[in-house]
């Protein structure tokens, strides 16, 4: 078998591969600064401190749509100690870069049978698609 007939193959699979996007995931938390700028395809992860046992929870009051889609519900993670009753966890949120555009990512912080009761905190991030 020819050398160009064995490379073919290898560089087939190579140009397939710089075709996909294989940007990094972005983090946002607390503290990040905002605005944040993705690139189609690209993921974003949302980590927020949250204590479900206060009866408090993140509710998404702006979903940046349609710049992002979600891909899945909220996951709480729990701290790795014995003694977790009232110890403050983390509430993570993923979401893709869609389309290009901007929109607000805004969650809100409270109990949810008191939605006229102002939240206790807010996230609010602007969310750049290019």
């Amino acid at each position: 078998m020819s050398t160009s007939r064995l490379l073919a193959p290898l560089g087939l699979t190579l140009l397939t591969a710089c075709a996909q996007h294989g940007f990094e995931p972005v983090t946002l938390d607390a503290d990040s600064e905002c605005p944040v700028y993705l690139e189609k395809g690209q993921v974003l992860n949302l980590t927020l401190p949250s204590n479900p046992s206060t009866g408090y929870r993140w509710r998404v009051e702006a979903a940046a749509t349609p710049v992002l889609v979600s891909l899945g519900p909220e996951v709480y993670s729990a701290p790795d100690q014995e003694d977790v009753v009232g110890n403050e966890g983390l509430s993570t949120w993923r979401y893709q870069a869609d389309q290009p555009g901007k929109a607000a990512l805004k969650l809100v912080y409270q109990q949810p049978w008191a939605t006229q009761v102002a939240p206790v905190q807010t996230f609010d991030c602007t969310v750049v698609v290019r």
